[in-house]
């Protein structure tokens, strides 16, 4: 027999539905009404369970960069000729940047440019001279203290 609890609900609605559809000749129209609303129920549950996610904040650029979402925080990348800045947001409100560290690998065809990114206020910085262009890619390791390193892959505009 399969545990259920090792299910997701809407697999053990259907199971239930099932069994109950087999067993549908001797049923009383009042079952036959709470397996249609136990139905519909498991659709609609399952239809906004798959309507995005909500948690409160938006993905919006503050600061004119990329903006991706990673680890269950925003990754804002801003990447100028002269100066790569990223501003990391835990549920919409900037993460301190103290005892952080980050690398930035600029990615344009075959060619790679590695940074150090470095504590800078409420973000990670790097200063000096990058080529970056619409179309390259960008890949961030970033250690914030007490947490495990979250890799973040940007696709510059």
């Amino acid at each position: 027999m399969t545990n259920l609890s090792s299910l997701s609900w809407p697999s053990v609605a259907c199971i239930c539905i099932g069994f109950h559809l087999h067993n549908l000749q001797g049923l009383k129209m009042r079952k036959v009404n709470s397996l249609i609303a136990c139905s519909i129920l498991a659709i609609s549950a399952s239809a906004f369970a798959a309507d995005g996610h909500e948690h409160g904040h938006e993905h919006e650029p503050l600061h004119g960069g990329v903006v991706v979402e990673a680890s269950e925080m925003d990754f804002e990348l801003v990447a100028k000729a002269d100066l790569i800045s990223l501003y990391v947001r835990d549920h919409g409100k900037a993460v301190k940047m103290q005892g952080a560290s980050g690398k930035l690998t600029l990615i344009k065809g075959a060619d790679k440019n590695e940074v150090q990114l470095a504590p800078a206020g409420e973000k990670l910085e790097a200063k000096g001279t990058f080529d970056v262009i619409a179309g390259a890619k960008a890949v961030a390791v970033v250690t914030l203290p007490g947490k495990k390193p979250v890799s973040v892959r940007f696709a510059l505009k």
